[in-house]
This record gives C-alpha cells, structure tokens and sequence, in this order.
C-alpha cells in the first residue's frame, strides 16, 4: 500500500514536471514567433535590405506601369502588342557559390556568358539582371535548379507579329520597352501612356507585294539593296515604305555580339524611302517639264535643238540615247532627253526653278511622323550649269518619300498633301496648290506616254493605265561619278485617266544581266517591280481594270507627239 502511494505521488510529481516544461517551452516559442514577426517586420517595412531597396536597386517603380498601346495597320492587323514575360535577375547577397550557379545557369541559358554570369554573381550588390524576357520554358528550367538568388520581375516585351515587314516604319523598342525608332519611337508618349492604339496608313497586304517583288528584283540584279513606297495622290497616306535589307526587330540584341553583326545592322536599319538622299536621274525631268508647262515658257507644241551635245564651264551634257535632232516636249520626256530638259531649264530660269521645287516640297523635310529622315542636298551657289543638271536629276539629292509625294501633287490636279504614316479617315483640309489643273492635266499624258512608247514599257500593266518616268543616275563620289555604281528608279502612277496611288520602286547598284542586254538602268531594273505591284494590288485597292482601247480611255492619255518639220522652228536655246 504504501508503495502503491509512492508510486502515484512519484507519477504526478513527474506529470507537473511535464506540465510546467511545456508551458515554458510554449511561453519561448511564442517569444520566438514573436520576435522572428518583428524582425519581418522590421525587414520589409523597414531594413534596407528589403523589397524596397532591391526595387530602388532595379530602378522599377514599385507600383507596375501600364501596358504599352498596340500597332495595328489600316485594316486592324495588329503590327506591334505586348506581352508578359518573366525576367530572370539575381541577388550575389545571398548566392552561395557563385560558380556553381553561374555554370548551373549557362547550362539552362546556353545563350548567356557563363564569365559574364560569374562576374554578376560574385559583385557586392543585391540586384544585378540576368536574362531579360526569358520564354516559360525557360523559366521552367531555372526555377527547377533550386538555386537560392534566383528570381523573376514581371514585365513587358514587345511583340512583332508580322516580324520584319514595315520594319522601319513600325520600328522597335529596347529591354525597357521605350520606342527606339520608327513610329513607336515618335508616338512613345502616347503608345506608353496607352490613351489609345495607333492605326498606321500601312496595309500590309500591299506592303507585302512590294516588298515581295523588290527583294526578286535586287537578287536577280545583285543589287545592294532598294526600297519603294506606295502613296495616295489625294491624302498622302503611305501605304507601303519598303527599305531592303531589313531586319528583325526581335533580333535587335544579337547585333552587339560583333562589329560585323554590328555593321550588318547598321546596313539594315537604315531607312532607304526616309533618310536616303540619292540623285535620282531622269525622274526629276518630270518636275523640270511641270514647271515649264506652268511657267508658261514652252507648251507641248514647242521644241528644242538636241542635234548635239551642250559643252558649259568644262561639263558635257548628252542624251543616252542621243536622237541628234530637234525635239517637240513630248519627245523629250518620252524619249529621256538631257539636252532638251537642260536648255528647257534655261528658259525657266534659276529663280523660278528653285520656287517650284520647294513649292512641291523637294528642299525640306518631310511631315511623315518618323524622326529616320533626311532633307535635300542641293547646289550652293545654285548657277545656270546647276539648273541644267537638276533639270535631269544630278546636282540635287532627294528622297524616294520626297520624290513621290511631289509626283503625287503633279499628277493629282496639282495639290501638294502632307505625307502620313497615320490613317486618315478624311481627306486632309490643308493641301496646297503647286501647279494648275490644266498643267497636271497634261503631265499625266506625258507620263502615259512614257509606257505606252518611252523608256517605261516595262512598267505596264495591262488595264490599269499606267503613267511613269524612268531614272537612271551614276553615283556621286569624290571628284566626279561612279560611272557603273548606279540607282536606278521608276516612278509610276494608276490609273492615269484618274490618279489614285504612286508607286516608287528603287534599286541601288543593280548589275546588267543577259536578260537586260547587260542594262541596269531604271527601265529594266525598277519599271518591273511598278508592273507587278499594280496587277496585284490595284483589285485589293478596289481598283477595277479597264479596257485600255476603249474610247474614254484613250481621251484621257491621248497626246500629240509631232516632230518638227524644220530645224528653226519653236524655241531655241543655245
């Protein structure tokens, strides 16, 4: 009995014992819970080690930034979007081998420096970027090396759909989504505000053609590259701006891995339609020929000595295809001759040809909204020898934008328009008057006349009237021309009975082949390209062909080309 009562008194002595060691051991586990609460606390609002000093250490606003505003052509295709994706970076606090985790990193993201990845893990900081924008798979596959350090921020990359098409007038942003060139860099407020998405004048439909047929026609002459433009004469929107080689704008970064990627893309990157200049040869003989025919100094029926060669200060001015006879206005545009567009310019005088061409807008910059481009260079002193070569195109460089949007004016009734990369839903109020009604009335027969008999024949395209001018022009150097480096062009326009579209297209340093009789000239190299943009964009343009002998049609083209019966006939400039 009594060892039973020891027994009892020796289990409830030991229960108490149990009792009090757990109460206390719950008291300090409560302490330490307490304690560790604080610490967060004080961690996260608080320390300088904290989310906000890493978000400070990153530069990234704490509250995240609004999506960037969608592209999209003039049909709604979407052109440029955003998208979600995760950006890898890491904190050297807290990683513990920095080689290990280097070499574990480069094995998932072979892409990266594995040297670059060590010198970022062994600095001193809490927040150095890894990888920007990595795809889920791959971030898949660094969350599956459990490496502490590693973590992703949520960001935005800019998406392409349509990749390298209008690749310069779309542009591109860099890693922090601010708009580097094209229009996503002249709309970046807009576009990073998202007030709305911007709707471009591109239609990719035609963009595609055009920039389809131009890189067939730069391969099969071993060009250096082109570029081309399609307008409309009544708004000046820019329905196609082509410039060849073009890049990939999600590509952008690999450019840095070397100076020859980096040459490559500086090629590539440039705007050929907007920041090239180029003398462009016989084209500006249709400006020479408006401005003559608006002046009022020759008129269709008036003609010009082009028996021979026109010897000034040193410089021999002489036809390609030399007719050696007197020459009416037509024949001289329709057969390309320098002789007779030079000593027209002498009539026109140096003064009145210096007005018009700023009046069509060739002396200053463009109002496209891109930042890539480029005004006229032009003679300075602007003398009578300079008037002469500018009425053939050398002397004065120009863009291709330029050069269209002034045949635009010439041919449409004679009103310049503000170019645009940006739909307009009406037509544009502030139009300026360059030339009169009558004086495009009959440019647009000159320039039918071209394709029909000229130099242009191979810019027709059957049902669509066509209208053009050819332009061949050897490439300046130092102390004269590269008499093999040429840009070759063509300028057309449909339908001519009533202008709708331009259509530029723009081959630089084209080499003569068999098919063109060793030519490389506007006529053969760039007239094709015009061709077969028109047969398949004019019915996606709704553009219905037309019967070219009808009766209506021939009106509207019909032109007098009379050959002077004496030699001392109409005007005369020696």
């Amino acid at each position: 009995m009594t060892e039973r009562i020891s027994f009892r008194s020796a289990q409830k002595k030991a229960l108490d014992i149990a009792r009090t060691r757990l109460l206390v051991g719950g008291a300090l586990l409560a302490a330490a819970f307490l304690v560790i609460g604080v610490r967060l606390v004080d961690v996260t609002l608080f320390s300088e080690n904290g989310p906000s000093r890493q978000a400070n250490a990153r530069n990234i606003a704490v509250e995240k930034k609004m999506d960037r505003a969608d592209i999209v052509d003039r049909n709604g295709i979407l052109l440029a979007t955003g998208l979600k994706t995760a950006s890898l970076y890491g904190d050297p606090s807290i990683i513990i081998d920095p080689k290990v985790a280097a070499r574990a990193l480069v094995g998932v993201l072979p892409e990266l420096s594995e040297a670059d990845v060590l010198q970022k893990l062994s600095s001193k900081g809490e927040f150095v970027w890894l990888k920007r924008h990595i795809t889920p798979r791959q971030k898949y596959e660094v969350n599956r090396l459990g490496i502490p350090g590693f973590e992703f921020d949520e960001e935005e990359r800019r998406v392409y759909p349509l990749g390298r098409l209008a690749v310069h007038a779309i542009g591109f942003t860099g890693d922090d989504n601010k708009g580097l060139a094209g229009i996503e860099n002249s709309f970046n407020t807009a576009l990073s505000e998202r007030s709305e998405r911007v709707t471009l004048s591109i239609d990719v439909r035609v963009q595609q053609i055009l920039r389809r047929e131009l890189a067939a026609q730069i391969k099969k002459f071993k060009a250096l590259g082109g570029s081309g433009v399609i307008l409309d004469v009544h708004t000046g929107e820019v329905l196609s701006l082509v410039s060849l080689p073009d890049f990939d704008p999600h590509t952008i970064k690999q450019a840095s891995r070397s100076e020859k990627l980096k040459e490559e893309f500086k090629n590539q990157q440039f705007n050929r339609t907007t920041l090239g200049v180029y003398e462009l040869g016989s084209v500006f003989k249709i400006f020479n020929h408006a401005i003559a025919l608006e002046t009022g100094v020759a008129n269709m029926a008036s003609n010009y000595d082009a028996r021979k060669p026109i010897r000034s200060h040193g410089f021999t001015i002489s036809d390609f295809h030399a007719e050696n006879r007197w020459l009416t206005v037509p024949e001289i545009f329709m057969h390309s001759s320098n002789i007779g567009s030079a000593k027209m310019a002498l009539d026109i005088g140096v003064a009145a040809q210096r007005k018009f061409l700023t009046d069509l807008g060739l002396m200053r910059r463009s109002s496209i909204e891109l930042s890539e481009q480029q005004q006229a260079i032009f003679p300075a002193p602007w003398t009578e020898l300079s008037a002469m070569t500018i009425a053939y195109g050398h002397g004065i460089a120009v863009t291709p934008l330029h050069a269209a949007a002034a045949v635009a004016a010439v041919i449409n009734g004679g009103i310049l328009y503000p170019t645009t990369l940006i739909r307009r839903d009406e037509l544009p109020a502030n139009g300026k008057r360059v030339i009169s009604a009558q004086t495009s009335a009959d440019m647009r027969k000159l320039l039918r006349l071209v394709v029909e008999n000229g130099t242009g024949r191979n810019a027709e395209a059957p049902g669509y009237l066509v209208g053009g001018k050819t332009g061949t022009a050897e490439k300046p150097t130092a102390g004269g021309y590269k008499r093999k480096a040429l840009i070759s062009s063509f300028i057309g326009a449909f339908p001519m009975n009533a202008p709708r579209y331009v259509v530029m297209a723009q081959l630089d340093e084209p080499k003569g082949i068999k098919e063109s009789y060793g030519y490389a000239t506007g006529g053969w190299t760039a007239a094709p390209v015009v061709s077969q943009v028109i047969s398949q964009a004019a019915p996606l343009l709704g553009i219905a062909p037309v019967d070219e002998t009808a009766p209506n049609a021939r009106r509207a083209s019909a032109i007098k080309v009379a050959t002077p019966r004496a030699r001392g006939q109409g005007i005369a400039t020696n």
